[in-house]
């Protein structure tokens, strides 16, 4: 599914749907908590203005003194951002509503795609403080996204069970590859993960049938059941595998975790 990186480096990873409400800050969290869980350590960068990952994770407002704002548009030292969760081992870089007005002014500098991948190559000890660094995009393909995409390994792709679910992922893979053409040829797609899957219903079954049909091996084998503990536990600052570890939710981003590790084994 995804390139190989030097064990030096972490694995950067873009979780991405223009479509909103797919479960993608939720997946971002969770799989994040499965992998510290295994002993991994891992940074969430929260590129999305509305914060929803700062927030589930715990993040007051006034502890986001440095955000991702002040990263990619006042060239603070990225490392500086970086606020610990109340999950050893699991640390954030926060954003606040300051970042709606990002791609108005990113798009006023010399390097409008590029100011995140920049951030990273200028401050190489955050890198070599974690094995893996997820950031949660907005729902959109703004000039946000593209700099997440342009500064990750790999797309992370949560996809809703439901009707028109698969639309307007084609549009999103044709900007993968647009990306990876132009600016980042080491992109890649890491997967596509189900996510609010119902087995009972027929439409969530039809559509995973319709998802692997026509993507194979991009689709994970896990799917993430709809599970009302995986809705609870943001309002909790918590992850779903510290809120209710049992609960079907919490043990399908544990199987996530485990599938991504062995698709990226070399890490």
């Amino acid at each position: 599914m995804s390139r190989s990186v030097s064990k030096t480096d972490p694995k950067v990873v873009a979780v991405t749907n223009q479509k909103g409400g797919v479960g993608k800050t939720t997946t971002t969290i969770n799989l994040s908590a499965a992998l510290v869980e295994l002993g991994k350590k891992v940074l969430i960068i929260d590129i999305d203005p509305q914060g929803n990952a700062s927030t589930g994770l715990g993040i007051d407002h006034d502890q986001r003194a440095l955000t991702i704002y002040d990263v990619l548009l006042v060239e603070t030292a990225i490392s500086k951002a970086v606020l610990p969760t109340a999950m050893e081992g699991l640390h954030i870089i926060p954003s606040t509503v300051d970042l709606s007005s990002a791609d108005i002014e990113l798009i006023k500098t010399k390097t409008p795609s590029t100011a995140l991948s920049k951030a990273f190559s200028e401050d190489q000890s955050l890198l070599a403080d974690y094995d893996f660094i997820f950031i949660d995009c907005p729902p959109s393909l703004s000039l946000l996204t593209i700099n997440a995409m342009v500064a990750a390994n790999s797309v992370l792709i949560p996809l809703q069970s439901e009707f028109f679910a698969l639309e307007g992922l084609s549009q999103l893979m044709l900007s993968v590859r647009e990306v990876r053409k132009s600016v980042n040829t080491e992109l890649r797609f890491e997967g596509v993960v189900l996510t609010m899957f119902d087995r009972r219903n027929n439409l969530s079954q039809q559509v995973e049938k319709d998802a692997r049909d026509n993507l194979g091996e991009l689709i994970f084998k896990t799917v993430i059941p709809r599970n009302v503990r995986v809705s609870e536990a943001p309002s909790h600052s918590m992850s779903v595998l510290s809120y209710e570890p049992k609960s079907r939710g919490a043990q399908a981003y544990r199987r996530l975790g485990k599938e991504f590790l062995k698709n990226n084994k070399d890490i």
